[in-house]
């Protein structure tokens, strides 16, 4: 049987385009190739920002109204046909399925939230801004944008940009992330039955000469990416120097606080499935603890490490996991795998106490799959290299604060700033984190702090290099440009 190749779409039609050449897709827990994915060339992915140039020129003039149309139906489509995406999801990337549906879940949040355009994109008049003039600012769409899927969340991430730039009356074109392309596959058959004008929305495979040619075409206005703060930070200055609307989204290294009067029983289930969801593998996931008080940093230590041992590691397609709530399935390549490995061992030689090693797990039939177990460091300090580098797997490292001051200090003296949360029942201990912690999202007894939808989405430091943040109301300022209009109409004479 031949291996399944990935196609782009492009101007509404699905191609095979010009490449140089294939890399296999691979299913993470067993080894096992699922498709082939095409390393786009520069005159392929042209060919597509050309496409969305000249749909912009009809797209931009129908009514916002009509524009939001498709995605009611989009929704519906993509609710009706949830099981086969979170299935697909899970098979190349590898989390549970039922961290798959959850993802599913700010798929259609998105696109709900994009169908409120005729009011989100509505502009502001001020009528005798000065004797016989009025003010206006209307907010126009500017052209073709782009944007650079993760591996990590390749549904969720996309519909962060991919619905509020079509209803803007924009034209977007997705790079898939060649580690994971199936899903964005099976959405776009999806996006292909509701109607959009061809060229409106356009799906490209490849690395990053995709990315690079993205940045260089005078067409595109602007770039959106999820991945490492270093990728983000070359983005940032490309897109700058090109004079490029960009949002790059980069690195964590999100914390958990734990003060003295947490409720201990709540808080372990909480701070584990926080951890290890999704094998760690992504930008909200809380990879440091830090507990207030020694009692507090010792309850902590014993019963997260307890808790630890007792998750599940496994193909998360594996029917005998199939109603257990917490199964982690494996990281998503041997690079990464390896990478994970190097840094716990970076831990031991930094003399942090590795509590729960998760090295050398043995899942039975994916003897080819990447699995790490969770894994655990006590006595860290702040500063080692296990706290300061996003290792982005089931590692966590627990530190002590002796005070909620103190613990706070750790937080901002570290260099990412995208989630941050704390676990009390005290109001002002709350209060005080909220206002003082720097992270850009902040949770207090929640784990996982990521905003629904009809929020922003985004961190602070090296966690973001943007001004607008993603999803929700806030995107709309990236993709429409306020043009303010002073008008004055003198009598007929008569």
């Amino acid at each position: 049987m031949s291996t399944k190749r990935v196609k782009n779409y492009v101007n509404g039609e699905w191609i095979d385009p010009e490449n140089s050449g294939y890399i296999d897709v691979e299913n993470p827990s067993t080894g096992e190739v699922l498709a082939q994915t095409p390393l786009s060339t520069p005159a392929a992915v042209n060919r597509a920002i050309d496409a969305a140039a000249a749909a912009f020129e009809t797209w931009r003039h129908v009514p916002v109204a009509r524009r939001v149309q498709p995605l009611y139906d989009l929704a519906r489509l993509l609710r009706d046909n949830e099981e086969r995406i979170a299935r697909t999801l899970t098979e190349e990337m590898g989390k549970s399925l039922p961290d798959a549906r959850a993802e599913m879940k700010r798929v259609f949040e998105n696109c709900e939230v994009a169908c409120g355009m005729p009011v989100l994109q509505q502009g502001d008049k001020l009528v005798g801004s000065s004797y016989d003039i009025d003010g206006e600012v209307l907010k126009l769409p500017l052209g073709v944008f782009t944007m650079i899927a993760p591996f990590n969340f390749p549904a969720m991430v996309p519909f962060w940009f991919l619905p509020y730039a079509i209803a803007t009356g924009n034209t977007f074109i997705i790079k898939a992330s060649k580690q994971v392309p199936l899903t964005m596959q099976v959405i776009t058959e999806y996006i292909d039955q509701v109607g959009l004008p061809p060229g409106v929305f356009g799906l490209v495979n490849g690395d990053r000469v995709v990315a690079d040619t993205f940045m260089a075409h005078p067409k595109v206005k602007g770039v959106s990416l999820v991945g490492s703060t270093p990728v983000c930070r070359q983005v940032a200055e490309k897109c700058a120097q090109a004079n490029k609307r960009f949002q790059a989204m980069g690195g964590a290294k999100n914390h958990l606080v734990a003060m003295p009067d947490a409720k201990i029983d709540d808080v372990i289930r909480n701070m584990v499935t926080s951890c290890y969801g999704c094998a760690g593998q992504r930008c909200m996931a809380s990879s440091a603890i830090v507990a207030v008080g020694d009692a507090t940093y010792e309850t902590i230590c014993r019963r997260f490490v307890e808790e630890s041992r007792k998750v599940i590691t496994a193909n998360p397609l594996d029917p005998a996991v199939a109603g257990e709530s917490m199964v982690m399935g494996p990281v998503i390549s041997a690079k990464a795998k390896a990478f994970i490995l190097d840094m716990i061992e970076t831990g031991i030689n930094e003399g942090a106490t590795l509590a729960l090693d998760g090295r050398g797990l043995a899942v039975p039939g994916c003897e080819k799959g990447h699995f790490i177990g969770p894994t655990v460091f006590t006595d860290v300090k702040p500063g080692m290299q296990i706290h300061q580098t996003e290792i982005f797997g089931p590692v966590v490292v627990i530190l002590k604060a002796d005070t909620l001051d103190e613990a706070i200090r750790i937080i901002n003296d570290h260099q990412y700033g995208n989630g941050a949360s704390i676990y009390t029942q005290n109001g002002y201990y709350a209060r005080k984190f909220k206002l003082e912690a720097e992270a850009g999202m902040i949770g207090v007894n929640i784990g996982i702090p990521a905003p629904v939808a009809y929020l922003p989405f985004g961190g602070m430091k090296a966690s973001q290099f943007a001004d607008i943040k993603a999803q929700g109301k806030a995107i709309i300022e990236f993709y429409t440009e306020d043009k303010i209009v002073t008008e004055r109409y003198w009598p007929e004479e008569g």
